[in-house]
């Protein structure tokens, strides 16, 4: 994916837009009630893309117009390698620490409470390990697809614009790191503030799960730019950011009693469940590797 012409002035005003209004956003996002919370993050996403038409970073080229002849399989790559990542690492958690698995889901039933949507879903008849199996079902299916519109917001910011430009300017494996813990980092101040991701109380905090964070980011990153490199279409990184932020039913299988244990797990971007994400993203890195040492030669 060429860096489309953008100048070093251009990235600057992005990357200043991108996290001054960023940065400026989050933290007051950080201040509401939990009630508007999440939907205020949802409008936060789209100041990556913002920031790309302030920066006048051009827009053409990004892939717009999805041309997926013989590449149908990225898109169930973008889908369910996520999917797939949040089972093996969740899975791997719980191997290790079978006492901390909650079957009663007591965090998302607290959650629920705390916005009043548990008493609409006690009036409808569900429980909450129906409300789960219902979760999971739309995570898998449309979830993603209604998903993919939020995650636009940042993946024309990030994979559209950053990324390039870093790639172009680093190389593709050190530009694509620089690019994840950037990524990561812009996520900082409602980490820290409002406990966005690990909350307050965890082990390490509040300095360690910003770090984790940049990890996971960056391997999370790597795997959503090869899915962008080989379809040259915006919307599969989108497609894929979706997906993560969909299938997130580990981070609720906590015990609330070993929450403090969040940084290292169930949820994709503990440090024991990041494992399988990263040795996908060092098998994927390894191959390239070898194919361009082949095409040198």
């Amino acid at each position: 994916m060429e860096a489309r012409n953008t100048t070093k002035k251009q990235f600057i005003i992005y990357m200043i837009m991108a996290f001054g209004l960023g940065w400026i956003a989050e933290t007051i996002t950080s201040t509401v009630a939990i009630n508007y919370f999440q939907y205020i993050m949802m409008a936060c996403m789209f100041v990556p893309f913002l920031s790309v038409l302030i920066a006048r970073i051009p827009l053409k080229g990004m892939g717009w117009v999805p041309h997926l002849k013989g590449k149908i399989r990225f898109i169930f790559f973008a889908l369910y390698v996520p999917v797939l990542l949040s089972l093996l690492g969740g899975g791997l958690f719980f191997l290790i620490f079978p006492n901390t698995y909650d079957p009663e889901f007591t965090i998302i039933k607290e959650n629920l409470e705390a916005t009043g949507a548990l008493a609409l879903l006690e009036a409808q008849g569900m429980t909450i390990k129906t409300y789960m199996i219902s979760s999971i079902i739309q995570s898998v299916t449309w979830a993603p697809f209604f998903n993919m519109f939020l995650a636009l917001g940042e993946e024309v910011g990030w994979r559209g614009a950053m990324y390039p430009y870093l790639k172009e300017k680093l190389g593709v494996t050190k530009g694509r790191i620089v690019g994840g813990v950037l990524w990561g980092a812009w996520h900082w101040p409602c980490m820290i503030l409002a406990g966005y991701e690990y909350g307050k109380e965890y082990f390490g905090a509040p300095v360690l799960g910003p770090v984790v964070f940049c990890i996971s980011a960056a391997a999370l990153g790597i795997l959503i730019d090869y899915v962008y490199d080989k379809t040259k279409c915006i919307w599969l990184p989108a497609l894929m950011h979706g997906s993560v932020n969909a299938f997130t039913i580990f981070a609720y299988m906590l015990k609330v009693e070993n929450y403090d244990m969040i940084i290292f797990g169930p949820a994709y971007i503990g440090m024991i469940s990041a494992i399988p994400m990263l040795l996908l993203v060092i098998i994927l890195s390894l191959k390239a590797k070898k194919s361009n040492r082949g095409e040198g030669e």
